[in-house]
């Protein structure tokens, strides 16, 4: 077994089309995990194993592979960049200790190099930084070091410089060792010459190598007094600083290289080494108890400790349902159970397997550090914690968002019911942020997710993994209700129909919450006019209304309930009786409070030639869009924009025809914010005759 200070879980991750998969594969062969290279476009690539993903040249969901680099072992897991699918981003992210942003020489940072680099600020992932793509046409390493400072607000630290550029790009100068690393035209990473820098290159070469010193020497006081007195620190000293940087985020070590044509991918893989944590110089994992307090203990990295593991991903394939774990502390034994503290439920581990992309090694245990899978889990959903029996704890959960669109669905086939039943059970554990419901009036299927293209691969999936055909509706938007006046009202609930009766008096507030808090309850009562147990039952009552609202039946948000007063009858009062007295007062008082309907808004990027930008700014204006600002790049504009979702649909064909098919865009879901009386008019219309 590897010990733990050579372990590196990382993960790579970056904007669609930015060359993840394709670092990934270079990483893989220069490792020796794989002989020959499989390319992305030409759908061969390992980590892409899925059909949808050979076809369309993206990746869907997160692939963990095992390599070694080095005397260390990489547990790396390749994400897509894709937006409809953040979700396999974040919680990957969720469980790994390091990561490889990886940044288009052209494109620079994209939309999604700025979401997934948010996600990794929120887990306080330690980052490296690859500059990929330095050999196309309008590449310039410069420019996108300037974008990560200006618009990720982060601080990379230039690690090597790009000898040449576009075409002429052949390979880096390495700073700390002052060497040229220049590769031939074969495409063989193994090809490569180290030789003394180029002439026209050294003095920016050490004005790079002067900015490097005095960033990475500021994480140790005595280094930093030994340089400022005129003697420089040595390699292995400035590595030593560097790591401790990297680790405490204060900086990102920069490097750049084309991963297609197999250069600059080697001194990534010695940064990895070098500067990324392993598992025991991280952060130890929070424990909680049931309801979600921390309790002040930590799954520290050992694995002599009780056994903690997170469940990050369920994935379906030929052989069952594979659970994807991270081991934190602890080992767990094939054959032997395990507690999963959600369920409250033992499991037995009937395999653990070590996953490379779709094949697999069989393992008879996994320890602290591990990332594997587990054939047997029959009750295990992402974010579950695995515990020792004898000593259950449980990690901090995974929050994911709420589907901002839906489509309804008819099997073509009344036979294969069932089928589409288990096939969607299947992908709902699968995919937390994929959500089924049923529409009991029209015996319609809802599928709920993050975007056109995600519920597009569902039904592509459930077609050809599951063998389903399906009839698909128009897309939904997911609207929401909330209030926009504070009043106070009372109701008061009586029954009385032989035997005993029923009676809740209550005296309240409503309120508009602030925009994105959901719903809040507090009691204000005194004198126990409203005794305390019945408290949770108003509350209860108040909530649950809230699942409908009262313009077209979608759930209200952002509502403040303050119980001020009220009244009980000591036999007639129950918690049932306050539970159906707040109800009834819901339906009462909502339509007093100035009910409004929500839309959900999306942060929108387009990129376009320079020739249609004022074509694709009027068509945003037209579709209700706020135009947030824009940037000029070497190959076109970028338009930032915020518009709603209802307005957006089928958004990519009107702008390939815009621009000729050269146009892209992406977008991700911003915030709710209150429809135009003619809107709202319309969806409450249509909502009432459906």
């Amino acid at each position: 077994m590897t010990e733990l200070s050579r372990y590196r879980n990382i993960g790579i991750f970056a904007h669609v089309d930015a060359g993840k998969t394709t670092t990934t594969e270079r990483i893989l062969k220069l490792t020796g995990k794989i002989h020959k290279l499989g390319e992305v476009h030409d759908g061969a690539a390992t980590t892409d194993f899925m059909d949808q993903e050979k076809e369309r040249g993206i990746t869907i969901q997160s692939a963990a592979t095992t390599c070694f680099w080095n005397d260390h072992r990489l547990n790396i897991i390749d994400t897509p960049g894709h937006v409809d699918f953040t979700i396999e981003v974040y919680r990957s992210l969720k469980v790994l200790d390091g990561g490889v942003g990886v940044f288009c020489g052209s494109g620079g940072v994209e939309p999604q190099s700025e979401t997934n680099w948010r996600y990794a600020n929120e887990s306080e992932v330690s980052r490296i930084i690859f500059v990929n793509k330095l050999d196309r046409v309008g590449a310039d390493f410069y420019r996108v070091v300037d974008q990560v400072k200006r618009i990720l607000a982060a601080k990379p630290l230039v690690m090597v410089l790009p000898i040449g550029e576009q075409d002429t790009f052949t390979g880096v100068v390495d700073l700390l060792t002052r060497k040229a690393w220049i590769w031939d035209e074969s495409g063989d990473p193994s090809q490569y010459v180290i030789e003394d820098v180029p002439e026209d290159m050294k003095e920016l070469v050490e004005k790079y190598r002067s900015e490097l010193i005095e960033t990475a020497v500021e994480t140790d006081e005595k280094v930093m007094e030994t340089y400022l007195d005129g003697e420089e620190p040595d390699v292995d000293t400035l590595k030593k600083c560097i790591r401790k940087g990297t680790i405490n985020l204060d900086f990102f070590p920069t490097y750049c290289g084309s991963a297609f044509k197999n250069k600059g991918v080697q001194l990534v893989l010695d940064a990895v080494v070098d500067y990324l944590p392993s598992p025991t110089e991280v952060k130890p994992q929070p424990e909680v108890d049931l309801e979600g307090n921390e309790t002040g203990e930590f799954a520290t990295v050992d694995a002599d400790r009780p056994m903690r593991s997170l469940a990050f991903k369920i994935m379906d394939d030929r052989y069952g349902a594979l659970t994807f774990v991270r081991v934190y502390s602890g080992t767990m034994l094939k054959g032997k159970n395990i507690l999963n503290t959600f369920t409250g439920k033992e499991e037995r581990i009937s395999r653990i397997v070590l996953m490379h992309a779709d094949s697999r090694e069989e393992l008879d245990s996994a320890s602290a550090g591990d990332i594997v899978a587990l054939l047997g889990m029959k009750n295990t959903q992402t974010g579950h914690t695995l515990a020792d029996p004898n000593d259950p704890a449980t990690l901090e959960p995974m929050v994911f968002p709420d589907p901002v669109i839906s489509i309804a669905i008819t099997p073509k086939d009344k036979a294969v019911v069932d089928k589409l039943a288990t096939a969607l059970g299947k992908m709902v554990s699968e995919d937390p942020s994929f959500h089924v419901e049923s529409d009991e009036e029209s015996g319609e299927i809802i599928l709920k997710g993050m975007g056109e293209l995600h519920l597009d691969i569902k039904v592509d999936i459930l077609k050809r993994t599951h063998g389903v055909e399906v009839v698909v509706g128009k897309p939904q938007v997911a609207y929401r209700e909330t209030i926009t006046k504070s009043i106070e009202d009372d109701y008061t609930h009586k029954k009385q129909s032989g035997g005993s009766g029923q009676f809740a008096k209550l005296e309240f507030r409503l309120e508009p919450g602030e925009l994105g808090t959901g719903f809040s309850f507090e009691s204000k009562v005194v004198g126990g006019n409203v005794p305390k147990e019945y408290w949770p039952a108003v509350e209860k009552g108040f909530r649950r209304s809230c699942e409908e609202g009262v313009l077209a039946k979608y759930p209200l948000v952002d509502l403040k309930v303050t119980l001020d007063d009220g009244a009980f009858h000591a036999v007639d009062s129950s918690a049932i009786a306050f539970e159906i007295a707040a109800k009834a007062a819901y339906r009462q008082s909502i339509p007093k409070a100035g009910p409004k309907l929500l839309e959900p808004i999306m942060k929108i990027d387009v990129f376009t030639p320079d020739e249609q930008v004022g074509d694709v700014i009027g068509d945003l204006s037209r579709r209700r869009g706020m135009i947030q600002g824009q940037e000029s790049g070497p190959t076109g504009v970028r338009i930032k924009a915020e518009a709603p979702l209802s307005e957006m649909f089928g958004y990519i064909g009107d702008l390939r025809s815009m621009t000729s098919g050269r146009g892209q865009f992406s977008m991700e879901f911003s915030h709710y914010s209150q429809c135009p009386a003619s809107v709202s008019e319309e969806v409450i219309e249509a909502r009432s005759k459906s």
